[in-house]
């Protein structure tokens, strides 16, 4: 499918978003790397309007000197898709952009319908660092279960990485975010968090947290993928979001249950 590019003006920024298909909406905020496309999105946008955001300070967007909260960004993703119009929708988040996914579902809960969580960075070892860096060959072996199977990454212009990087650890926050967690608890829009099995970035078993925090929470596996599971196995991955975004509490998972999606 194609998709039409566009920006819009909200909370003082001027915001790129990718935008393709028809039907219920669906917003993504994207994680630390940035905007990447992938074949979810267009099996995605054969069932929802895909709005794909890229966030202040991402891309080739100026520096975000503002933006030092997650919750701050929430405010202003939730305003870009106000300024489109949008009152309510479905949200997916990825790695970062799922705490920032959070945020806004926790601060407008009457908007989000369903939250979609991929690979969630909210919550991460109490030992990390940071997020992930290095050469393109070994960000590939830390995204990618099978990086020879998937196109080569490329290395980011060293200063637009420092400045994104600065940003990222903002955002990001501590590794367990207390007063997050508090409001989770408190957070009723149906919410999914889905795992991949190899994952080398957010360790799959951080899953069980967020099925323990969220009332309404779901978490599934996909099988061999790591931290890019859209991009690694993207048919898979839109089987499992597309049947959560469209059954919410008769979905196939029981929340006594997980599955591992071979």
């Amino acid at each position: 499918m194609t998709f039409r590019e566009d920006f819009v003006e909200a909370d003082g920024f001027r915001i790129r978003y990718l935008e393709v298909g028809s039907g219920p909406m669906l917003i993504h905020l994207h994680g630390a790397g940035g905007l990447r496309l992938s074949r979810a999105y267009d099996l995605l946008a054969e069932r929802y309007r895909v709005i794909a955001f890229e966030m202040p300070g991402f891309g080739n967007s100026p520096e975000n000197t503002r933006s030092t909260t997650s919750p701050e960004m929430a405010a202003t993703m939730a305003a870009a898709v106000s300024a489109l119009g949008i009152e309510t929708f479905n949200l997916w988040g990825t790695s970062l952009g799922a705490k920032i996914a959070l945020w806004l579902a926790i601060q407008a809960p009457e908007r989000v319908t369903a939250l979609v969580l991929a690979a969630p960075a909210a919550i991460r070892p109490t030992d990390a660092k940071g997020p992930p860096s290095g050469s393109p060959e070994q960000m590939a072996r830390l995204l990618y279960a099978h990086p020879d199977r998937m196109p080569p990454l490329t290395a980011p212009d060293p200063a637009v990485a420092a400045q994104t990087r600065r940003l990222v650890m903002q955002l990001a926050g501590p590794n367990r975010d207390a007063a997050l967690e508090v409001r989770m608890r408190e957070l009723e829009t149906p919410a999914l968090a889905v795992f991949g099995t190899h994952d080398r970035v957010i360790p799959p078993e951080l899953g069980r947290c967020y099925k323990q925090l969220l009332p309404n929470g779901y978490l599934a596996f996909l099988y061999d993928t790591a931290h890019r599971l859209d991009a690694e196995r993207p048919e898979a991955f839109v089987e499992i979001v597309g049947d959560f975004l469209a059954r919410h509490d008769a979905f196939v998972i029981r929340r006594t249950e997980s599955l591992i999606l071979p």
